[in-house]
């Protein structure tokens, strides 16, 4: 049997994660992948150490933010020459070895894939009340304002053509990251497509959902990036 090309580069912004770090990489299907990246945006704990130990390539990024973490990721990902870059989140809510059937489903024609937790099965109390309304309030207003594909979920964990995101140029650094992507996926007429995953509990509190304070902040954020650009639609 021939074995799979390897295309892929998986990047994982992380911030104090180390307890959760070591199980998302330990449990990430390896066939395909050329590297993953975990980038370790200015952590406090061992959340390198711990990356290093289980097989990544771990960079540093000082500059706070989900979004800054994963561009940063993005910059040396392209360095491997991939076809596709992968994203998963380093707390362990998602179930790594699904990362083949978004791979699949980019080797079946997608541009970009987005792991949906809303249409899978998600452990009880994983996903937080404030997510699941923000996640439909953002996924509503994306159909309404933009043409194409219909997205039922935010989800971080996704994959992408390298090639595509070099076109759609990623710009967010923070909690916009994840519906720039998808936004822009629509004014860029990209295909897209979602496939059901798995969710569960993460390991330690989130850092966005997980606090008052951060549901405020991602709940503007991800709305302003929603209206921003569709303004932004009518310049290109």
């Amino acid at each position: 049997m021939n074995r799979p090309e390897r295309d892929t580069v998986v990047v994982i912004p992380a911030f104090n994660e180390e307890e959760s770090i070591g199980l998302v990489l330990d449990e990430l299907p390896k066939e395909r992948l050329l590297e993953v990246i975990v980038v370790n945006n200015n952590s406090t704990d061992n959340t390198a150490s711990v990356a290093e130990k289980h097989g990544a390539k771990v960079i540093l990024e000082k500059r706070m933010g989900y979004g800054q973490a994963c561009l940063t990721g993005i910059d040396l990902a392209h360095s491997y020459n991939p076809k596709i870059i992968a994203f998963i989140d380093g707390d362990y809510s998602d179930f790594p070895a699904e990362l083949t059937g978004l791979l699949k489903e980019i080797d079946s024609g997608a541009d970009l894939v987005i792991g949906s937790r809303t249409r899978g099965k998600a452990e009880p109390g994983a996903l937080l009340p404030q997510a699941i309304f923000g996640n439909w309030l953002a996924t509503t207003l994306m159909k309404i304002f933009y043409s194409g594909y219909s997205f039922s979920d935010l989800g971080p964990f996704r994959a992408i053509k390298a090639q595509k995101l070099i076109d759609i140029g990623m710009k967010d650094t923070n909690f916009g990251w994840t519906v720039e992507m998808q936004v822009k996926a629509l004014i860029h007429q990209l295909k897209c497509s979602e496939i059901s995953v798995g969710y569960k509990k993460r390991i330690g509190v989130s850092k966005i959902t997980g606090t008052i304070k951060g549901t405020f902040k991602a709940g503007y954020k991800i709305l302003g990036t929603i209206f921003w650009l569709k303004l932004y639609s009518f310049f290109r």
